[in-house]
């Protein structure tokens, strides 16, 4: 029996928690932009959110290590998701 040698992800947890304040950071500043119209505020919170979610998912659910089959299924959700915004702006701008 072979054993597996425990891998530290210490560093790489710590750059994806950096990458995820700055872009909280980004996503309290963005309704203060008056440069923005409200569709352009709303489209970006949304996919900053979805860019969190799937940052979330494939590091610290540990996504990245899953065979191709299982991050396929994974990804079904989020291609809805992806599918819900696009219909729900094409509403918006009928």
């Amino acid at each position: 029996m072979e054993a597996h040698a425990h891998k530290s992800h210490k560093k790489e947890y710590f750059a994806v928690f950096i990458l995820l304040t700055i872009l909280t950071i980004i996503e309290i500043y963005i309704p203060e932009a008056e440069s923005l119209s409200k569709i352009a505020k709303g489209s970006a919170l949304t996919f900053l959110a979805i860019g969190k979610a799937c940052t979330v998912a494939y590091f610290y659910m540990h996504l990245k290590e899953e065979t191709r089959w299982l991050k396929f299924i994974a990804a079904i959700p989020v291609s809805a998701g992806i599918y819900a915004v696009v219909v729900i702006l094409e509403s918006i701008y009928r």
